[in-house]
């Protein structure tokens, strides 16, 4: 599987560059940054909704969570695909 991925990679004109240290180490920094950052976004959630009775603001604010989760997770991913390709080093 991986063997003819590798081969339509190389027909379409796709290499493969190895990472460096520096870029292992700020994909490290980016994951762990958006990892603190939805934590504490979780908690704040937790700690709101416990304060919260109306069945309607609960799902208000469930829905508002996903939309930031979703945004720090695609920040994260372009965060990396910068790195990946060089632009952040």
């Amino acid at each position: 599987m991986m063997e003819r991925l590798k081969r339509q990679d190389a027909e379409a004109g796709v290499s493969e560059t190895p990472l460096t240290d520096a870029q292992r180490a700020a994909i490290a920094e980016a994951r762990s940054i958006y990892e603190a950052k939805a934590a504490e976004r979780r908690i704040m959630h937790q700690s709101m909704q416990a304060a919260m009775m109306e069945p309607a603001e609960r799902e208000a604010r469930d829905q508002e969570l996903r939309r930031d989760l979703e945004r720090f997770e695609s920040e994260r991913d372009s965060r990396i695909r910068k790195i990946r390709g060089g632009e952040i080093g």
